[in-house]
């Protein structure tokens, strides 16, 4: 058994140490090298574009893919060698619901059960629990097929939770969710990590892991660009940004060549937008307008606000998240994931 070493008292409960995958169809090298680490009770955030490599990695640590390269583990046990035991260990949930739309809520949640060769008594028992805990009770006898989108979402949790993982691993778990559902989910999965859950989050919501993540990797091109808590990413872009509306693109892409002496970094252009990261926010504010001003540039509006994870996200990778599922880097729909439950080996 392949087990990893740790010097400190307290090891991650999710390593990966270079990762690599290289799909033959497109020969796509999907992961270059990707490490990273959760500690136990903590939630990582996994951010990047669409295609940067995120799901790969959940797909590597839950054991649905082997790596070409590198290692991984889960709470000391290597993924590949020991997968089994890690199944025992997990709790996987994404974009795409994998429970049936023709089952009942409870009977989905029973079915999961068996599945994790949970004895029948425990499995009624915690079906049931979670059934109220997610706000299903009610619905809990109404086949899937009637459920809406938050309310399958939050069925696909608790189908993930039945066997009591220590460790989860959500790959875009809010995509396509209503704002009140969004924060819903959230709640939620602030009371797993207060009741010691370790989480891995997948994300295209920078508010998402602003708010649940202690800290976050951020990925592009299947390789690691910046990691660090929210706070430290957002504090290396400056203290201020300068949000700057212009009349048209030609008229942003000017104002970014006059202001970009007087930002920390290289200012971004979005459309007929500047933003300019700076030290000294109203004084540099006011000297953009004057010299906007004499070069004949129209300003259509102007906003000082603090540094978001957007703002480091498109710092780092040089557009803004997107949050439209797009197709994975090795042909599979969506988030890519197979079912993963407890003991059972994924198709």
């Amino acid at each position: 058994m392949a087990h990893f070493p740790s010097a400190t008292a307290d090891p991650p409960a999710v390593e990966a140490v270079d990762l690599v995958k290289v799909f033959a169809k497109g020969n796509v090298r999907a992961l270059d090298g990707v490490s990273l680490q959760v500690a136990p009770g903590t939630v990582l955030g996994l951010l990047g574009p669409n295609g940067a490599g995120k799901t790969t990695v959940v797909r590597i640590l839950s054991t649905i893919l082997a790596p070409d390269g590198g290692r991984a583990a889960v709470l000391g046990h290597d993924v590949v060698g020991e997968a089994d035991t890690v199944r025992q260990l997990i709790g996987l949930a994404g974009q795409s619901a994998t429970v049936d739309e023709n089952l009942t809520g409870r009977e989905n949640l029973r079915m999961v059960g068996r599945l994790s060769h949970m004895a029948m008594r425990l499995t009624l028992e915690r079906a049931d629990a979670l059934l109220e805990e997610f706000g299903l009770a009610e619905a809990a006898n109404r086949p899937l097929k009637t459920y809406s989108g938050g309310m399958r979402r939050r069925l696909d949790l608790a189908a993930a939770l039945v066997s009591r993982p220590p460790v989860l691993f959500l790959d875009e778990p809010t995509t396509g969710l209503d704002p009140q559902s969004r924060q819903d989910l959230w709640a939620v999965i602030e009371e797993l990590v207060r009741a010691g859950t370790t989480v891995l989050l997948t994300t295209q919501y920078l508010e998402e892991a602003d708010r649940l993540a202690q800290r976050v990797v951020v990925v592009d091109h299947g390789r690691v660009i910046a990691e660090g808590t929210p706070s430290e990413l957002k504090a290396d872009l400056g203290a201020t940004v300068i949000e700057i509306t212009l009349a048209d693109p030609a008229a942003a892409a000017e104002a970014a060549t006059l202001l970009g002496p007087q930002g920390t970094k290289e200012p971004t252009v979005d459309g007929s937008t500047v933003e300019l990261t700076v030290e000294d926010g109203p004084r540099v504010a006011a000297e953009a307008l004057r010299r906007l001003d004499q070069q004949e540039v129209t300003v259509v509006g102007l906003v000082l606000r603090e540094p978001s994870l957007d703002d480091v996200f498109l710092s780092l990778t040089g557009h803004r998240a997107e949050t439209t599922p797009t197709p994975a880097t090795d042909g599979t729909i969506g988030d890519g994931r197979q079912p993963v439950v407890a003991g059972r080996e994924p198709r």
